[in-house]
């Protein structure tokens, strides 16, 4: 039997997508306004793994056959982003190279030859110019250029919309993993503000926020709250792993090879809490055409969780000491502030700025004032490595 995809697909065959059938109604309604000249700004969020990506690759193909210009860009791919020296100049390469690339694949007229009249016709000083399959890329030489070169990209999906109406009913602009933005410090809040600027004037050009983040991240508030930078007028989408129900149906349509008790298939929900990516490795790896038993699922999760989370891992290979601490002081129960702080022996001041992060990453959840640990594949882990050699994985 064909085996589900794998997690690392981006992109499904109408086959292969299921369920997100509501939600992929009601937001591309939304964007349909776009042809209207009113076109929405929207944030999608959800935990890691839930599919978002896949979700919003669905989006751009539908929308795309349907007559507009969709270009999806990954922050998460741009080079000072991968190099650790993420900077306002980064990022906007980044989005600028993404934008006219897409944009020429779908045989825009004259991109180019306007980029170049552009950057000749407004006195940029720019260091040098270096193409890329014949898009003309500028080598910015000061900070004056910089501040030029984000006024000109970010208007540009409307500049491409506004020589195009005849090809194009509009132009939909969705940022996937916008969430590490966060990295840029100092220059987030004025980054935002500048972004929202500019945008907020084009009739034409819809715009989605994506990333992986949860409900509880103040991020989302900072972009999309009533104080946030869009003025609470960002519509806000949530992409919840599949329920109990949702998974059954998805595996008895999609891999009747597996077959399970309602004892196994309670166990597998369990390991995967729904999200597809951990649904989909999980099954994949199963004995196929047996009555499966709880402790098949088990077993088969044990010996898979490595592979399974190496998202997480690499997360915690990045954490400090201390935020590794108060992951490890919650292994075995959720506790509060104080408690954690008498467990590391140190002053409950001192971990606010390490409580607040690893719930930023989704990693713990703070319930009433009591912690815990958020990702059980992680808790998982760590107690198998600490059975396994007796020490946590604090060097990986």
């Amino acid at each position: 039997m064909k085996l589900l995809p794998w997690g690392t697909r981006q992109k499904l065959s109408n086959e292969e997508f299921f369920n997100r059938k509501i939600e992929l109604s009601n937001i591309k309604n939304q964007l349909y306004s776009t042809v209207e000249s009113n076109p929405p700004e929207m944030l999608l969020t959800g935990v890691r793994g839930v599919g978002k990506t896949v979700f919003l690759n669905k989006i751009k193909a539908d929308l795309t056959d349907e007559g507009y210009l969709v270009i999806l860009i990954d922050f998460s791919t741009a080079e000072a982003y991968q190099r650790k020296k993420l900077s306002v100049k980064g990022i906007i390469q980044h989005y600028y190279d993404e934008l006219v690339t897409q944009a020429t694949e779908k045989n825009i007229y004259n991109i180019q030859n306007r980029i170049k009249k552009y950057f000749t016709t407004h006195n940029f000083k720019v260091k040098d110019y270096k193409t890329i399959e014949r898009i003309p890329l500028p080598i910015i030489g000061s900070e004056d250029d910089l501040r030029h070169l984000t006024k000109f990209v970010l208007n540009l999906p409307q500049k491409i919309y506004e020589d195009n109406p005849d090809k194009i009913k509009g132009v939909i602009v969705i940022i996937d993993e916008f969430q590490i933005i966060k990295e840029m410090d100092d220059y987030l809040d004025s980054f935002l503000w500048v972004f929202r600027g500019h945008i907020q004037n084009h009739n034409n050009v819809a715009y989605m926020l994506s990333g992986s983040m949860s409900l509880n991240d103040p991020f989302i508030q900072d972009v999309a709250g009533q104080k946030g930078v869009f003025g609470g007028r960002m519509l806000t989408h949530y992409l919840y792993p599949f329920n109990k129900e949702t998974t059954k149906t998805y595996l008895r349509e999609k891999a009747p090879q597996y077959i399970f008790t309602e004892e196994s298939f309670d166990r597998f929900y369990k390991c995967t809490k729904g999200v597809p990516y951990y649904i989909n490795t999980l099954a994949n790896h199963l004995p196929q055409n047996i009555t499966l038993t709880p402790e098949d699922v088990i077993e088969t999760f044990d010996n898979n969780l490595f592979s399974m989370i190496k998202s997480l891992i690499a997360i915690w290979i990045n954490l400090s000491n201390m935020e590794k601490d108060i992951i490890i002081a919650l292994i075995e129960q959720p506790l509060q502030r104080k408690d954690i702080a008498n467990k590391l022996n140190v002053e409950s001041g001192t971990l606010s700025k390490y409580l607040t992060k690893l719930i930023q990453l989704d990693l713990i959840s703070n319930n009433q004032g009591t912690y815990s640990i958020h990702e059980d594949m992680l808790k998982r882990w760590l107690k198998m490595e600490y059975e396994d050699k007796k020490v946590y994985p604090y060097r990986f």
